[in-house]
């Protein structure tokens, strides 16, 4: 049974007849009940589904990071969930059912602060080192900015994450990636203001072995 809590024109919760009624993150939201399914699903179902299950299990490491990172464009929703958007619409490859993640175009991080110039990195035994040029001064960019440098093993589908370490004046940074020794890792690096109040979109250096 669904209850009114505004009257006839207000949100409601549970189910009448056939609708589902709820509120989310404050926001009042109906929708059909769900029917029984009979068979596997379509074949647009079945791919739709396959990309949703590679998206989420590359995302899920990532979700404490994601939560600073994906802020600014996580509005009543998610870093995760805001995340997932992005890589579903721009970072997945290929066809059904051989779907693969691009990792040159997956964001990390996004936001309009102002990036590095000139990133790049560098394995050195199980240290991967960045380097950037310090454009402080450039718009908003800052002295004091904060570096995120990211390291992702599709082996082991783990990540290892740094912020608050290097500064973009800095214009170096390193990542321990003991962790990883023996695999591979692909690898990017953003800035979030001191504040944590800006942030910028995260840049692709590569693949490396550890």
């Amino acid at each position: 049974m669904g209850t009114y809590s505004k009257g006839i024109l207000g949100g409601f919760s549970g189910t009448v007849g056939t609708v589902v009624g709820g509120n989310w993150k404050g926001i009042s939201y109906m929708r059909s009940q769900s029917g029984k399914r009979s068979g596997p699903g379509t074949p647009a179902q079945l791919a739709q589904q396959a990309r949703f299950a590679l998206a989420m299990k590359f995302l899920v490491p990532f979700t404490d990071m994601l939560r600073i990172t994906f802020r600014d464009y996580a509005v009543k929703m998610t870093g995760i969930n805001n995340a997932q958007q992005y890589l579903l619409a721009n970072s997945i490859t290929g066809t059904y059912p051989a779907y693969t993640i691009d990792y040159a175009l997956v964001l990390v991080s996004r936001g309009s602060l102002p990036n590095a110039i000139a990133p790049a990195a560098a394995a050195t035994g199980t240290t991967l080192n960045f380097t950037w040029t310090n454009n402080a001064g450039n718009g908003r960019a800052l002295a004091t900015d904060q570096a995120l440098l990211v390291a992702f093993c599709p082996d082991l589908n783990q990540v290892e994450w740094q912020l608050n370490g290097a500064t973009r004046s800095d214009g170096a940074g390193s990542l321990n990636l003991s962790v990883f020794a023996g695999h591979e890792v692909v690898a990017w690096m953003g800035f979030v203001s001191a504040d944590g109040r800006q942030i910028a979109s995260s840049q692709y250096n590569g693949a490396f072995n550890m």
